[in-house]
């Protein structure tokens, strides 16, 4: 899995295990992100719809959620990993952009980065090989880069994950079907179907996902974009349709509620934390809409920038450390039978 800002792998476990105790089938994972909780909610049964506006989360749903393992030909699979593997590198615009105007990847690893995204866009546009290819691609540029795992910046020096060789990886399927849809989730929220359990984990704060991860952006999309500033950030990333409302602190509140209320669902979970442009007792009050609510909290550590301080352009730190851990809710919503069965395990969690 890329390294991802508000991952939830911490809490995949206890997400697991309340989809596992509501004893629902169908599931919609709204801000899906890296699909990593929709991937657990399929490998426990469900059947999931998985959302998100980012290009590249489109494309992990449809190998991780849409794909079924058991109607792969994985021998095909392997054959064509090992046919990308052994393309030789050729420059073009990642090695231009990511590797020499910045400092992303090394030349050697762009030139294959270029070679591989277009030997895909050209053997298999439409296939039902090429979400598998793409992130196959994306998660060996994820390994060899040289970033701290945002991408409005690269490191000073060469990461030392950056001196190593490029390799494609068949991605770990899952049997079963779901599905993929990109778009908002204030909009779609509501007219995506009903289902037994629905989780949101929306965006906390100014921070977008869309500039955060514009060289995967840029990948996927494979449109050669203008660029602009030290990190060549795509020229679009300033077009007002491509910035979310979740990300501006006076509308967010008021999208959010929209969107918990829209949502057709027996049972709601709301994952959020304690940085966020909500308090708790507004997110109860949001959630109220569906029944009873339970709210459970989780030590957690912050994400790695966090952690290092602040950085200019130049690499150099001009700011301190901040703190390094934080409160991580996950909110409940609905029967109260239902509700109290499913997290009946973790009471040593419960904020009141």
């Amino acid at each position: 899995m890329i390294k991802y800002l508000g991952s939830k792998r911490r809490l995949v476990p206890v997400l697991t295990e309340l989809f596992a105790r509501s004893g629902t089938t169908s599931a919609l994972d709204l801000f899906t992100g890296t699909t990593r909780v929709a991937q657990a909610f399929k490998a426990a049964g469900g059947e999931v719809t998985a959302v998100d506006s980012a290009r590249y989360s489109e494309v992990f749903a449809r190998t991780w959620i849409e794909t079924d393992a058991n109607e792969i030909d994985t021998t095909a699979l392997a054959d064509e990993l090992a046919r990308l593997n052994g393309l030789p590198g050729e420059a073009g615009y990642v090695t231009a952009t990511f590797c020499e105007e910045s400092r992303f990847f090394q030349p050697f690893n762009g030139e294959r980065i270029d070679a591989i995204r277009q030997a895909i866009a050209d053997d298999h546009a439409g296939s039902e090989l090429e979400p598998i290819l793409l992130t196959s691609l994306l998660l060996a540029a994820d390994r060899v880069d040289s970033t701290t795992g945002l991408q409005m910046a690269y490191v000073k020096e060469w990461a030392a994950r950056s001196f190593k060789p490029l390799e494609l990886r068949p991605p770990e399927l899952l049997p079963g079907r779901g599905r993929a849809v990109r778009g908002d989730a204030s909009s779609l929220a509501g007219r995506l179907g009903s289902f037994d359990l629905a989780y949101l984990d929306p965006p906390y704060n100014q921070h977008r996902y869309f500039t955060n991860y514009h060289v995967w952006e840029t990948l996927i999309a494979w449109d050669r974009p203008e660029h602009y500033g030290v990190a060549c950030k795509r020229v679009d990333s300033r077009d007002d349709d491509t910035k979310s409302v979740f990300n501006r602190k006076r509308e967010m509140p008021d999208a959010l509620r929209r969107t918990i209320a829209d949502v057709d669902a027996d049972v709601v979970v709301v994952s959020y934390n304690d940085e966020s442009w909500v308090s708790l007792d507004e997110l109860r009050e949001m959630c109220a809409v569906h029944g009873d609510v339970v709210a459970l909290g989780f030590d957690s550590k912050r994400y790695v920038g966090a952690q290092i301080g602040i950085h200019n352009p130049a690499g150099e730190r001009v700011g301190q450390v901040g703190k390094l851990r934080n409160q991580e809710y996950v909110l409940v919503a609905g029967p109260s039978a239902t509700v109290n069965h499913m997290t009946e395990p973790f009471r040593t969690h419960l904020v009141t």
